[in-house]
């Protein structure tokens, strides 16, 4: 599928001029700080050199005085805690950095995951019952919550209180929770609103920490969990997330937890982890554990609860993330056949497929298959018990969530963001459905959305690229949603050699200029360009400039994203 070459809009020229003067770099990466609205010293120092002083008071968010009192009186009293969280990344990770906090204070705790497939996501009556009959009377809950309104009735009628710790949207009623942590409430007027599940237990953490004098390092440590929840879930890297993602990456590579040190071991990566790396190489592995088995089973892993062994723990969850790629391509394969060519295919503004065998536990990573194929709105729809679930997947631009809600009269439940939710609906609603969700998308999406774009940040000569211009931009990570790795595009430029198909479908060239060195690039899934490209024959080319380090030598490297034959 083409894609779009969208240029970044135009910046004052004055400004790039002031800060390619103040800070001594490239014009055109002074043109990429100001697009990042990076316009002057002072907020370039912040940019460049993250501070966790500079981490928001959390007594800044609402109702978190009242959890904190909520949570000394628990402690006071010796009440029993029960931290509750989801089964995905950020929930798991969420989970461990709370109980592992709260059990330096308390022996008086324990975490419960629901099962995927016999409780479904958020809060479940069977979590509340589990805390009932062992005689729990708070329970934290983190990465989930904001909506479960009946849930925390049912809990209240058992005299057990929540205190609720979410980062997505609330509805217009908010459950009655002895406190509830949500940047994202209408009424909370906290400054960073992108916070991570994970994000919003570390904040808990540090309020509680701030208050009673402990050391900074109580809830310091946990920053490579932060990290893998923001990696994983998707969140902006901007702001706070930007300054927890920097120590994060930094812990992970320096000083991990034993539970992330050993599943580093067993995915082969020890060292150099980007954000990137966490999101295709540590991710998965934590989430197959809620998605094949169970998700205790990555808590415990986090925490090193099982017999102390944290790297028997991480060889058990890297086999479930083998189980979990062949499920994955199987029915990814399925879902494809089921699509077929039709050609009511190419009139379609969404792809919606349902198939009762499917596991429910892989149909998000199928989604998203789907998504990047044929690049719309999509949902995977699978049986579970007794009803029909989905995993939903948006293309850029385009809010799901608001088109979901356009269906909300089908639906049994749903939540989520605008680029990713879940849902579940009656069997019988099915095609009723589908239908629905065509009318609403295709009255509002446009042509333009529908096809994928390369935001490109600027245009440069190769011979701008040397040490110095790649060391300032490396700075500029973690990168992450908007503050993605900057892709930049050149004309002109032609071939050294012949180009090679390398790995399968992989594109393999050399470049240059008129003045400039040659560059090796790697094209991702490029190879049907190889026959296109031809010695002399110049072309255009967008690319990411990255440090390819093999046999400890290190080189510069373009990652091509975009051909254009002049």
């Amino acid at each position: 599928m083409g894609k779009r070459w969208v240029k970044a809009s135009d910046c004052s020229d004055e400004t790039i001029a002031k800060i390619t003067e103040q800070l001594n770099i490239d014009r055109s990466l002074a043109q990429i700080l100001v697009q990042r609205n990076i316009c002057d010293y002072n907020s370039a120092k912040d940019f460049f050199r993250p501070d966790l002083d500079h981490l928001h008071n959390p007594f800044l968010m609402r109702d978190m005085d009242v959890a904190i009192e909520r949570i000394e009186k628990a402690l006071a009293t010796h009440e029993k805690i029960l931290i509750y969280g989801d089964y995905d990344v950020d929930g798991t990770t969420s989970v461990a950095l709370a109980y592992s906090f709260f059990s330096q204070l308390t022996q008086n705790i324990e975490y419960y995951i629901p099962d995927r497939y016999l409780e479904g996501y958020g809060i479940s009556t069977a979590g509340i019952d589990y805390a009932s009959e062992n005689g729990f009377t708070l329970i934290i809950a983190l990465d989930c919550g904001i909506k479960s309104i009946d849930k925390i009735d049912y809990a209240n009628g058992l005299r057990i209180d929540f205190i609720i710790c979410d980062h997505h949207i609330p509805g217009d009623e908010l459950p009655k929770a002895v406190a509830i942590l949500d940047p994202k409430r209408s009424d909370c007027e906290y400054p960073f609103k992108e916070l991570a599940g994970c994000g919003i237990g570390f904040k808990l953490a540090q309020a509680y920490a701030q208050k009673h004098n402990l050391p900074k390092e109580t809830y310091l440590q946990y920053l490579d969990l932060v990290m893998v929840s923001i990696a994983a879930d998707i969140v902006p890297v901007v702001g706070e997330n930007r300054i927890l993602a920097y120590y994060g990456i930094r812990k992970l590579n320096t000083n991990p937890c034993e539970g992330l040190r050993a599943l580093m071991e067993v995915s082969g990566k020890t060292e150099n982890y980007t954000i990137t790396d966490v999101v295709f190489t540590l991710g998965p592995r934590i989430n197959a554990a809620g998605r094949i088995d169970h998700a205790k089973h990555a808590v415990a892993m986090l925490l090193c609860q099982i017999d102390g062994n944290s790297l028997e723990q991480s060889v058990e969850i890297n086999l479930k993330n083998i189980q979990r790629k062949t499920y994955d391509q199987d029915i990814t394969r399925e879902a494809l056949a089921l699509i077929g060519d039709s050609e009511i295919l190419i009139n379609k503004k969404t792809t919606v497929v349902f198939n009762e065998n499917w596991h429910k536990g892989v149909i998000g990573i199928v989604a998203s298959r789907l998504t990047e194929k044929y690049y719309r709105p999509t949902i995977v729809l699978t049986k579970s018990n007794g009803l029909v679930a989905g995993s939903c997947r948006s293309v850029a631009g385009f809010d799901l969530y608001e088109a979901l809600s356009g269906c909300a009269d089908l639906l049994d439940q749903y939540g989520g963001h605008k680029f990713a939710a879940g849902l579940t609906m009656q069997q019988h609603n099915v095609d009723a459905f589908a239908d629905k969700f065509e009318q609403i998308v295709s009255a509002s999406i446009t042509e333009e959305l529908l096809t994928p774009m390369i935001k490109i940040d600027a245009e440069i000569e190769l011979s701008q690229i040397d040490g110095k211009f790649y060391r300032v931009l490396a700075q500029m990570g973690p990168f992450g949603p908007e503050n993605m790795a900057s892709i930049f595009v050149t004309h002109n430029v032609y071939l050294t050699q012949s180009a090679m198909a390398v790995g399968g479908n992989h594109l393999k060239i050399n470049i240059k200029q008129q003045n400039s060195s040659i560059f090796e690039c790697i094209g991702f899934g490029l190879a049907d360009y190889q026959n296109l490209l031809q010695p002399k024959v110049p072309f255009s080319v967008c690319y990411t400039i990255e440090e390819n380090i093999w046999r400890d030598k290190k080189r510069l490297q373009l990652n091509i994203k975009g051909i254009k034959v002049n």
